[in-house]
């Protein structure tokens, strides 16, 4: 008996310390909004950013008071737990999801307090707030608690998730996909709502070379998804050409910053586009920055996670900074209702909500007295319309994470569903046993579904998705003056080679700063001729601008190398076209070419006359004197030397090379032995006549044809080797002349060419001598004085011809080689047979002594 009654009395000690414990704990906390159901799912949202874990509660009639520094009202997040509610009235309302059986919740304002988060999970576990650790202290309540669904950031859900999993309560995070919960959370991670992030990669790059904008900057948060973003980002630009001018990570508000921030608005102010990665909290502090500077017109380029038409200072200054922005959002479909749902919504239809008061204050902006603190709310609009609302302050449409939590309240409620269903088959379910299954039991059944705990599995688990489709919008002002994000395109990844990408440009408008789409480049790009030089120290996209060099052309721009003209071409003057070369050549058309052939023609036509006139006046002791076969032979060899200038002029072929040269040799080397015979026969001739002179005019006349057939022999026996060794042949050269195709006669040997001139030379220089030491002799005898000037001239032309001939190129070369023909020629016509022609002429008669050379 007394072991009986002392068993008792412990028993009613332990329940005692148990209400002890619950109400002792008991302290003015955070409140819930709490609806009764048959099951309970609880909800942690975040409606503002506090300065520290403060709890408050609102009213329009009652008098309440404000927790410290309210930095932030996040209205528009009031949607998801709108979006929970509507959830679950639906669902209630069809009797075959839960068999009859209903659906409650207990939602809570966690603002963004890591800390507030925890207290709130451990009151849906004890069902008292403050809750008090490993105690029922409202077993209505925790007995209900089947799923918990939040937070709305990385951090939060981590938290959570560190208590939840200690129980095994499902546990559905709406925040960001974020692929190091699981490194992060020590036992079960939370179920996620997986985001194809290769397809978010690839809709950015697509759209930054859409408009070609390779000079962008990364601004990401300071955590782990920031890190991953920059590292896959930054691997994908490099891959398709695109540049990072910077990258930026922001610690999350209020979180101090310690970054530079003078060098972060240098390099800000320099890049016209960003890319902007995270949430709207994380990147709150980074807002914040931009709204203290001067707005400088920069793109946004973002995701859904960040809405950028959320403002939170200076509201009506929003457009200036972010208008123009462009977002990607997952393609989500429309939730049939909601958005009539959002229209009804009013503080006197849902009492018990603690906090639509607040937030109905904020949007419809009611009048306050703000004195100690304390808010004194009066004449609000208790049946204003959400539709009302400004874009900054709220929005019909829903949110990625509205719908995010619409579908999780489904996913619990399938797997809810499922479970009831193998308990009614196993006809185990009875009036006895608790009608809310345990909730570790629902986590086979919401394993199934699209939703994933662990970033090993694959990034889309619902493998009859095949494609991930994006939606763009554009941060818009509307002719009304309203703002909106108003749909222009998207994205369709099915994997990196099939690719969809559409855009209404006409639809975009790039905010205030700019009328038409802007350029993002570190350096102008290189236009048609130029290419682009690498500026050591910087990115590939910077770069300088140099022309292309001779024989190149760009015909693209930002080339990295100039392309070479064909042999047969060449650049244009602004080296951005290749263009046919011109052939060119001496032709008869040319005005060089013409007067040669009228000179030729000419000087040809004077020593044919001269020649007629020494027949016509062959008995004459002019002609006579100084062998006048010799100066038949001379004028003949003269005419030759003029029109074998001809040849020279017109297209080079293989017969003309190989005759112009060797004409030209064989023709001057007969001149010059003839010369230098008339030469030797005038020294010869006073021994001749002298009494007791052993040599006999026939004599003398034999050796002077001697001399010209050996002076001519030698000359023929060379061009021969050279015509039987390497004789000229047409040639092109491409090089030499700009735009031109030089068409020329390649003399093969050189050597055998020099050799020619070289004899010539020699010929000329032996006559020169000879008629130099013979210059004293008596004048009526002496034809050495005309020799000798008309050598003179004749070595001074070719003399000259040589370095001419060498620096000259093309047609210049041949016109060199012509002139130098006609002139050498001319000299000689001019100064041996000009005078005698004179004389023939004026004079009346001759000497006596002259008959002796009869």
């Amino acid at each position: 008996m007394k072991l009986l009654i002392a068993f008792s009395l412990l028993i009613l000690l332990t329940a005692f310390q148990e209400q002890i414990s619950c109400f002792s704990l008991s302290k003015p906390a955070s409140p819930g909004y709490y609806q009764d159901g048959d099951f309970v799912i609880g909800g942690l949202f975040s409606l503002r950013v506090t300065a520290g874990d403060t709890r408050s509660k609102f009213g329009f009639t009652d008098t309440t008071h404000i927790p410290e520094h309210v930095y932030v009202d996040f209205t528009k997040h009031y949607q998801h737990m709108l979006a929970m509610v509507f959830a679950i009235e639906n669902i209630n309302k069809d009797p075959n999801i839960l068999f009859n059986m209903s659906l409650g919740f207990y939602l809570f304002n966690v603002d963004f307090i890591e800390m507030k988060a925890v207290e709130s999970s451990m009151a849906l576990l004890s069902g008292e707030s403050p809750a008090v650790p490993n105690y029922s202290c409202r077993p209505e309540k925790t007995d209900k608690l089947v799923a918990v669904i939040g937070g709305i950031s990385t951090g939060i859900s981590t938290q959570i998730s560190q208590l939840l999993s200690l129980y095994n309560v499902p546990q559905i995070s709406y925040a960001p996909f974020d692929q190091s919960f699981e490194t992060k959370v020590q036992l079960q991670s939370p179920y996620q709502f997986p985001v194809h992030t290769t397809a978010l990669y690839q809709g950015i790059i697509q759209l930054l070379l859409y408009f070609s904008w390779v000079w962008v900057g990364l601004v990401v948060p300071d955590d782990v998804r920031g890190e991953l973003f920059l590292r896959d980002i930054t691997e994908e630009m490099n891959n398709h050409g695109l540049c990072v001018a910077f990258a930026e990570k922001f610690p999350e508000f209020p979180a101090k910053d310690t970054g530079n921030r003078e060098h972060f608005m240098e390099r800000f102010t320099l890049t016209r586009v960003i890319v902007a990665f995270g949430d709207t909290y994380s990147l709150l502090r980074f807002v914040y920055i931009i709204f203290c500077n001067t707005p400088f017109g920069n793109v946004w380029v973002t995701t859904s996670d960040w809405d950028i038409t959320t403002l939170p200072f200076q509201q009506n200054l929003g457009y200036t900074y972010f208008g123009g922005g462009l977002s990607f959002s997952v393609h989500m479909d429309e939730i049939l209702g909601f958005k009539n749902f959002l229209r009804s919504v009013q503080p006197r239809k849902y009492p018990q909500d603690i906090f639509i008061q607040d937030v109905w204050s904020i949007l419809f902006e009611c009048p306050y007295f703000d004195q100690h603190w304390i808010r004194e709310l009066s004449q609000c609009e208790q049946n204003g319309n959400l539709s009302t609302r400004p874009l900054h302050f709220w929005d019909m449409n829903t949110s990625p994470s509205s719908y995010k939590v619409h579908e999780a309240v489904y996913a619990i409620a399938q797997a809810l569903h499922e479970e009831l269903l193998l308990t009614l088959e196993g006809d185990s379910l009875h009036k006895d046993l608790p009608q809310a299954p345990l909730p570790w039991k629902l986590h086979p059944f919401l394993q199934k579904g699209q939703l994933r705990r662990s970033s090993n599995e694959e990034n889309v688990v619902n493998k009859e998705v095949s494609a991930t489709k994006l939606d763009i919008f554009n941060y818009q002002s509307l002719q009304n003056g309203s703002k909106a994000q108003v749909k222009v395109g998207e994205f369709v990844f099915e994997s990196h080679s099939v690719q969809h990408f559409s855009l209404n440009e006409e639809l975009i408008t790039f905010g205030e700063h700019h009328s038409q789409t802007p350029f993002s480049v570190c350096s102008p790009s290189c236009p048609l001729g130029f290419r682009k030089s690498p500026v050591e120290g910087k990115p590939f996209c910077c770069f300088d601008c140099l022309p292309c060099p001779d024989g190149e052309i760009a015909n693209e721009t930002d080339m990295d190398q100039c392309i070479k003209c064909p042999e047969d071409q060449y650049p244009n003057r602004q080296r951005n076209q290749c263009l046919p070369k011109i052939t060119e050549f001496l032709s008869h058309e040319d005005t060089l070419g013409a007067v040669f052939v009228s000179i030729a023609i000419s000087l040809s036509a004077l020593s044919a006359m001269i020649l007629g006139l020494f027949i016509c006046y062959r008995d004459t002791s002019i002609v006579r004197a100084n062998n006048r076969n010799l100066s038949y032979l001379l004028l003949v060899s003269l005419m030759l030397c003029f029109f074998c200038s001809l040849i020279f002029i017109g297209q080079p072929r293989t017969v003309t090379c190989v005759l112009r040269q060797m004409i030209f040799g064989i023709v001057f080397s007969v001149a010059v032995s003839t010369i230098l015979a008339k030469t030797f026969i005038v020294v010869v001739a006073f021994k001749a006549i002298k009494p007791g002179s052993a040599l006999k005019m026939s004599m003398v006349i034999r050796l002077s044809n001697t001399i010209v057939f050996c002076g001519s022999i030698i000359q023929v026996c060379i061009c021969a080797v050279w015509l039987g060794t390497y004789p000229p042949f047409p040639d092109v050269d491409m090089h030499s002349e700009f735009g031109q195709i030089i068409l020329w006669c390649n003399e093969g040997s050189t050597l055998a060419f020099y050799c020619v001139l070289g004899y010539l030379g020699f010929l000329a220089s032996l006559s020169l001598l000879i008629a130099f030491l013979a210059r004293r002799l008596p004048d009526s005898f002496n034809e050495t004085k005309t020799i000798t000037f008309s050598m003179l001239v004749f070595c001074s032309v070719w003399i000259s011809f040589v370095p001419t001939y060498l620096s000259s190129k093309g047609k210049t070369m041949v016109a060199v080689e012509i002139l130098s023909i006609l002139a050498s020629s001319a000299g000689l016509l001019g100064c041996i047979f000009l005078p005698k022609c004179y004389m023939i002429l004026m004079s009346s008669g001759g000497h006596s002594r002259i008959k002796f050379f009869k």
